[in-house]
């Protein structure tokens, strides 16, 4: 068994080359796309909450199979428009799983990550109609933090040209109307919606509430994101048993995308620290026990 020291991984840059390499693996996936499996486990977010951590983790066993190419496939958001072939092309044909469950004796199957799911007010209808009842896995963290780190991310990104505080500020007027009119217009992308929700999308029980009522609350499991990085094992072998399968290698864990950045000032975190409080309260109820942030 491995330790439970997580290595830290810092954020590469982007592969020139992907692009045209990934168009025309999705024209080869198309061809074959009704032979290929679905996912039957998304993780949902949230954002910078260590989702591409556990994608990593899941994807080292030899009967978990992630996307080709791409970590974050992006259908049920941003992508929905292409189509279910284009979706289905992500994945290993079913014929591949087959093989995988009874050579491992166990349960094989496809998975992907999207953070961008939690939050995106269509993501988990679309999600249901193609689906079904597919399970799908939400990391929390502290939400100050969380919420620094977006902000780092998307600086870093060049979505985002205002410092912390003055993003903060901004936050109420950058997305007053735009989730009503993603709704209103599915073929509409708000940049603010997806890259500008700093404390928002750190409001994490209401968006559960909202996908329990679509989704299910027995087909979602939250992960405290700090006990997976403390004690990521016991977290790991948990979250296997609830898909029905086992652990067939032993994981190398390691901590991804971390970006270094200044402290956060005290003043700061205290008003964040009060906003996030009775979320968290709430968050609890999911969670089985307090949040970890909070103890």
């Amino acid at each position: 068994m491995t330790t439970g020291t997580v290595k830290v991984r810092r954020a590469r840059a982007a592969d020139p080359l992907r692009p045209p390499v990934l168009a025309v693996r999705d024209v080869v996936g198309r061809a074959t796309a009704q032979r290929r499996a679905l996912p039957s486990l998304l993780l949902i977010g949230g954002q910078r909450c260590g989702t591409t951590s556990l994608y990593q983790a899941l994807a080292q066993q030899p009967h978990l199979f992630r996307p080709v190419w791409r970590k974050g496939v992006h259908y049920f958001d941003v992508a929905y428009d292409r189509g279910p072939d284009w979706y289905r092309s992500h994945f290993p044909r079913k014929s591949v799983l087959s093989r995988a469950a009874a050579r491992h004796h166990t349960e094989a199957m496809c998975f992907e990550s999207s953070p961008y799911y939690m939050f995106h007010p269509l993501a988990a209808h679309r999600i249901r109609s193609t689906l079904g009842a597919v399970r799908v896995v939400v990391l929390v963290r502290d939400p100050v933090e969380r919420a620094y780190s977006a902000h780092a991310h998307e600086l870093a990104r060049g979505y985002e040209t205002l410092p912390f505080e003055e993003a903060l500020a901004a936050e109420d007027g950058r997305l007053r109307g735009e989730a009503d009119q993603m709704v209103a217009d599915p073929t509409y992308h708000s940049h603010a919606h997806r890259h500008q929700a700093y404390r928002t999308r750190g409001e994490y029980a209401p968006q559960l509430e909202r996908l329990a009522g679509i989704l299910g609350r027995d087909q979602i499991k939250v992960i405290d994101s700090h006990r997976f990085f403390r004690e990521p094992e016991p977290v790991y072998a948990d979250l296997l048993g609830w898909l029905g399968t086992r652990m067939v290698v032993d994981p190398e864990f390691e901590r991804h995308n971390a970006r270094p950045r200044l402290p956060l000032s005290d003043g700061v975190r205290l008003d964040l620290s009060a906003h996030f409080a009775p979320y968290d309260d709430q968050l609890g109820e999911w969670l089985g026990h307090t949040p970890s942030w909070r103890e």
